[in-house]
């Protein structure tokens, strides 16, 4: 039997909210942080450079603080089913994010994923200081195609499902490409939309 695999991003997807404007409302920098979104989104910056203003405009906040919103974020609607049902059909689960571990660890062990790739923030005396140099950028995800080949999956097999203009490379893996609530660029590169936040509403198509 072939090697099925199924590619996720978390933020909007997996998980019903972003960490890092959360983050930034619990510390007053709300349109601060949105407004380098914005930019981000638009092409006006790089996404790396993007990601790396909003880091440096949160330092400073506490370990504990970062955690606990990490920890109030919410599953998307469907997730467990999904996630639960491909398992039993015997799909390969990976997450990716340009998000960070602080979430995704307990998104990949209370989700049943096989493989996460996230990046990783730094903290130093209890306070965010910075980010380790990035495994997964806007345009490359550092080992996920070596896995791949590991996993001897062919492309045929592979579906992704992702909502943003950044999470549009694993598109290149994968024949099913499923636009999840997502922007209209994705729409517009993707196989199968699904604009219902269910994502259960996603084994319709596999």
């Amino acid at each position: 039997m072939n090697t099925k695999v199924a590619i996720f991003d978390i933020e909007s997807v997996l998980l019903d909210a972003e960490f890092l404007p959360l983050l930034a409302e619990r510390v007053g920098k709300k349109k601060f942080i949105h407004d380098i979104t914005i930019k981000g989104i638009r092409g006006e910056i790089k996404w790396e450079d993007g990601l790396r203003q909003r880091i440096d405009a949160l330092n400073g906040i506490k370990r504990e603080v970062a955690d606990e919103v990490a920890d109030s974020m919410p599953y998307m609607k469907g997730a467990r089913k999904a996630c639960g049902e491909l398992k039993r059909r015997g799909y390969t689960l990976i997450a990716v994010t340009g998000g960070f571990t602080i979430f995704a660890e307990r998104v990949k062990k209370e989700l049943g994923f096989d493989h996460l790739f996230a990046n990783q923030l730094t903290f130093n005396d209890g306070e965010l200081a910075g980010i380790e140099p990035l495994k997964v950028k806007s345009n490359s995800v550092d080992g996920l195609e070596k896995l791949l080949m590991k996993l001897k999956v062919k492309k045929d097999d592979i579906v992704t499902v992702v909502d943003g203009a950044n999470d549009m490379k694993l598109f290149r893996y994968a024949s099913i490409k499923i636009a999840f609530n997502a922007q209209p660029i994705v729409k517009e590169l993707s196989n199968v939309i699904v604009d219902e936040k269910d994502l259960a509403k996603i084994l319709e198509h596999l």
